[in-house]
């Protein structure tokens, strides 16, 4: 069977890249297509063969994808995948707008429905670059985004709550296939809880992450806080913190485990699609305070493996903390409860549910 993947732009790491690379291990041999490849900063797609678009040519489009996403389908639509049996795009934009042939089953692997368009339309309508759109030009591309949403034959989805949003949003059925975890991460021995030194945020530093919401806590109280990762919130995330608040930019997922084998919680402030990094700590034994909403609600079992806060305000995340130093909780039941994210078990479910509708497609 031959297999190609398809994904939006390859120019970053996070989540969405360390689906590609579990992908990679299903299927080591398939190429991966997209928008725009920027190698230097993707150094963990050098496994790939990858294939970008014609945009690519033109250098600096590499790292600014943004300003494509007007012709972002037609780019994707010159892509050629008459040779393959199965296409299998990992997207949550443009992806999807690939064309294959009828012998070819096109799998989405839906991150979320495009989401400037809609779950996260009044948020990103704030942004400059999509405040001042003009709306006959935002209506226009919500209907190619619709248009495109039919092109794959099949949507798996990485949570519930983004089953859901395909449902209202594409109007088509999906199953859901949990992302997986490194394997790194479950080979820690956790230590006492009581041993650990201190809070930590591990996050991409942008605005709907709502790290500010945390450091905010965190500037009334007088306890350490360690803030993970990079974006453009640094510097402002920086003048805000007071002296109990330290950030690490980037770090490699051996010192990451290190870092969350020592924190006595994870705090998760966002709504997210899915999010992999409450079930990384866990994985290491350490529990999660998550906002209660969207993906955290499927992986962290309050009052078992952390708490969750309802409404993102100082008061209900303080609330929570308060909540959590009051409790016991078992590193071993974290641990158990991120065993059903592993990658066998991502494996085991993709290849069953891929080989099933390869049959049916084929009529045998």
């Amino acid at each position: 069977m031959k297999v190609a993947l398809v994904y939006d732009r390859v120019n970053k790491f996070g989540g969405a890249e360390r689906v590609l690379l579990a992908l990679h291990r299903i299927f080591p041999e398939a190429p991966l297509y997209t928008l725009v490849y920027d190698s230097n900063g993707s150094k963990w797609a050098k496994v790939f063969n990858v294939n970008p678009t014609f945009l690519n040519n033109i250098p600096p489009l590499r790292s600014k994808h943004e300003l494509l996403s007007p012709i972002a389908p037609m780019a994707f639509e010159t892509l050629d995948f008459s040779n393959f049996d199965l296409v299998i795009s990992v997207t949550s934009s443009d992806a999807k707008s690939v064309i294959t042939k009828p012998h070819t089953l096109h799998v989405c692997y839906c991150l979320t429905p495009t989401r400037y368009f809609w779950s996260g339309e009044k948020e990103y309508g704030r942004d400059p670059k999509m405040k001042y759109l003009p709306k006959m030009i935002k209506n226009y591309l919500r209907t190619v985004d619709l248009l495109t949403s039919k092109r794959p034959d099949e949507y798996i989805a990485i949570s519930n709550e983004v089953k859901n949003r395909i449902s209202r949003y594409y109007n088509r059925d999906s199953v859901v296939i949990y992302p997986p975890i490194e394997d790194l991460f479950f080979r820690t021995k956790p230590t006492s809880l009581h041993r650990r030194k201190y809070y930590l945020v591990v996050s991409r530093l942008v605005p709907y992450k709502k790290v500010d919401l945390v450091i905010r806590v965190f500037n009334k109280r007088s306890g350490p806080l360690l803030v993970i990762g990079s974006g453009s919130e640094l510097t402002r995330l920086r003048k805000l913190a007071r002296g109990n608040i330290t950030f690490l930019e980037n770090v490699d997922d051996s010192s990451l485990c290190k870092h969350y084998l020592q924190a006595k919680a994870v705090i998760f402030p966002q709504y997210e699609d899915f999010g992999l990094v409450p079930l990384e700590a866990q994985a290491c034994g350490t529990p999660v305070i998550a906002f209660g909403k969207g993906g955290a609600v499927e992986t962290v079992i309050h009052g078992k493996t952390g708490v969750l806060f309802h409404r993102q305000s100082v008061k209900s995340l303080m609330h929570a903390i308060e909540e959590f130093e009051k409790l016991v909780i078992s590193p071993q039941n974290c641990k158990e409860n991120a065993g059903k994210f592993s990658f066998s078990s991502f494996s085991k479910q993709l290849t069953e549910w891929v080989n099933g509708h390869i049959e049916i497609s084929r009529g045998t």
